[in-house]
């Protein structure tokens, strides 16, 4: 590109010269790296509307050669600003990206940072378009590549998208009606139906501890550099002990507002004012829309990723069953990561677990590059299958066509009477001196907590694979486990509970966990000098909270009737994890999980936010285990 060129698209962008002052511009060896194989340029790109989005554009100084685009766009921001402050590294990961040569584009989403407009959090899609003051992120996507592709010299006619949780979502939308040259996307994490599974929701109940931090800084006003310097807020102290905090805050909308008062937090508002999945939440579920996905997907997420856990396999069955197979291109990669764990460092550790493969490096240099290279730069074919799993416990990588694969067979564990449970349904006989149902107290001025120890997080990052065996020793959590394992049992895709429960109370949750329990000689993770002991370790395998006013509709929340039983059922997360031989398949049901899930007042209210600290009562909670009430959970077993 000459330089009347980039004086030309400078000037033409209008990018006000005070940007640069915006940020910290970071320096040393890294930036120096990246300045000196590309040019930066700042523009401001037109949407259908008017609206300018601000966009960072890294354009390769070669110009022998045409190259594909590779985009971001994020609600992030698109730091450091300036025209000659430069990134430290360019792509996804790594430095093979900006080695082997794109064009790499950074935008500031609709009112956000340095881009005009307004800012909708979750935008809801719109299918049908009717003028140019209709617009969405699809539409956004698709005029900011109208715009590069016409007017960056040298780019090739080949664009890819993507993006990790939030800037995930953005890449989703994208695909939407796509542009003609977007040929390949990976949203990874992506947000997807955030009242549902991913972010603010898991089945009704709300995810306090993330959300309530991060709406510390998210969404408060002012968000755009031109309405001047964010505000101080006064931010709480926590002191090292979530629990203790948020119980002592009370009910979450009346105890969170002297923090986030709705002046200065309006996205916090927002959801306090939506307690149940109702058409705001609604349409900000991007599944129902993707029916016109063209380009090449790869979906991408972790097993133990607590924020985006349900968007990757949402994202992924949405385009299969919406398009009725017709984007062959649709893949999916699950490995044993935690948030964006498959972006960086080796992938071999998480919390107390311990794998023997480099994992991450393997999906960024076997599946995530070959995909793109393949897709934006007439590379071979990657050779990618329809679904790429890590199975935990045993080690390795499965492909697969379909998942659960084809051979899996439907089974489900039974709960007991006495505490066990097995792969039979319990028998009037086999209950003979056994109650019909496992009773507990659960108390919201005690409820169980999410980790063993007091942390500074009301969602430490490793709960999903922390040992369970603080949670085995109290009251108010039932146990059931099988008897030591003969054979390897390798359970693959979603767990559905079906509980059959009562309560005091006019509401309650439930929580199930699935736990692999190791048996009592199990040697300790060789070389592993944490002082953790494997033997007797309760792995939490899958976890999710059911808050079960919702358990007619999601929409419609209804109360129980005290003391009489009723039923539930709901599904849980894909997994792939093969329990061991001479390990035990455990499963905890309880009725809190606090402060990653917001306390149930346990007395029926119309919204549980608003809740009174006199609502909050002690409820006596029943598990069925009887014939004529097999609480269980349905499962898909794959023979070895």
């Amino acid at each position: 590109m000459s330089r009347l060129m980039v004086r030309t698209l400078l000037a033409a962008m209008f990018v006000a010269s005070t940007v640069q002052a915006q940020r910290p511009q970071p320096s040393g060896a890294a930036a120096e790296a990246v300045k000196a194989r590309y040019r930066k340029l700042e523009v401001r790109i037109p949407m259908r509307d008017g609206v300018k989005l601000f966009t960072a554009i890294y354009v390769p100084k070669d110009t022998t050669q045409a190259w594909p685009i590779l985009m971001d766009r994020t609600p992030y921001g698109v730091a450091p600003y300036g025209p000659e402050a430069y990134r430290t590294s360019l792509g996804p990961n790594g430095t093979r990206y900006l080695e082997s040569g794109f064009i790499f584009v950074y935008q500031d989403a609709r009112g956000r940072f340095n881009s005009e407009g307004e800012y909708t959090e979750m935008t809801p899609h719109k299918d049908v378009k009717t003028g140019p003051k209709d617009v969405d992120e699809s539409s956004d996507s698709y005029d900011t590549i109208d715009w590069l592709i016409q007017n960056l010299p040298h780019n090739n006619g080949k664009v890819g998208i993507y993006g990790t949780s939030y800037p995930g979502f953005y890449t989703t939308a994208s695909c939407i009606d796509p542009h003609p040259a977007l040929k390949a996307c990976t949203p990874q994490a992506p947000m997807t139906d955030v009242a549902k599974g991913d972010d603010l929701f898991h089945n009704g109940a709300f995810y306090l501890g993330a959300n309530f931090s991060f709406y510390q800084g998210y969404g408060r006003t002012p968000r755009n550099p031109s309405l001047g310097p964010d505000p101080q807020y006064d931010r709480p102290n926590m002191a090292g002990d979530a629990y203790t905090f948020f119980l002592e805050m009370g009910p979450v909308g009346p105890g969170s507002r002297k923090w986030l008062p709705k002046e200065t937090a309006p996205l916090w508002d927002l959801v306090m004012q939506h307690p149940n999945y109702d058409a705001f939440w609604q349409a900000r579920n991007i599944r129902t829309h993707l029916t016109k996905v063209a380009p090449a997907m790869l979906e991408t997420g972790g097993y133990y990723d607590a924020e985006d856990l349900f968007g990757p396999w949402g994202t992924y069955r949405a385009i299969e069953e919406l398009s009725k197979g017709k984007n062959a291109g649709n893949h999916i990669a699950i490995g044993p990561w935690s948030h964006g764990g498959w972006s960086r460092g080796d992938g071999t550790s998480l919390g107390a677990l311990r794998w023997e493969s480099k994992t991450a490096p393997f999906f960024r240099d076997s599946i995530e590059f070959p995909f793109w290279m393949q897709h934006l730069k007439g590379g071979p074919d990657a050779k990618l299958p329809k679904v790429l799993v890590y199975r935990t416990g045993a080690e390795r990588w499965d492909r697969y066509d379909v998942f659960p694969p084809k051979t899996a067979q439907a089974k489900s564990l039974y709960f007991q009477p006495g505490g066990g449970l097995a792969f039979t349904a319990p028998t009037a006989a086999s209950r003979t001196g056994a109650a019909a149902f496992a009773e507990y107290v659960s108390d919201p001025a005690n409820p169980v907590p999410v980790s063993e120890k007091p942390t500074a997080q009301g969602m430490p990052g490793t709960y999903m694979t922390a040992d369970q065996r603080y949670a085995s020793a109290r009251a108010d959590v039932v146990t059931y486990r099988t008897a030591v394992l003969t054979e390897d049992v390798t359970i693959s895709g979603a767990v559905r509970p079906v509980l059959h429960v009562s309560t005091s109370g006019t509401d309650a949750d439930f929580v199930v966990k699935l736990i692999d329990e190791f048996p009592e000689n199990a040697p300790n993770w060789p070389g592993d000098s944490s002082g953790f002991k494997v033997a007797g370790y309760q792995q939490l395998v899958r976890g999710e909270p059911f808050r079960a006013r919702f358990r007619r509709s999601f929409e419609k929340p209804v109360a129980f009737v005290p003391n009489q039983p009723d039923s539930l059922r709901f599904e849980m997360p894909e997994i792939h994890h093969t329990f061991k031989k001479g390990h035990r398949i455990m499963v905890q049901v309880q009725s809190s999980w606090f402060p990653l899930a917001d306390r149930n007042p346990q007395t029926f209210v119309p919204n549980i936010f608003e809740a009174r600290r006199e609502d909050f009562v002690k409820a006596t909670m029943r598990i069925y285990a009887a014939p004529a009430k097999l609480s269980r959970i349905d499962v898909m077993v794959t023979p070895e």
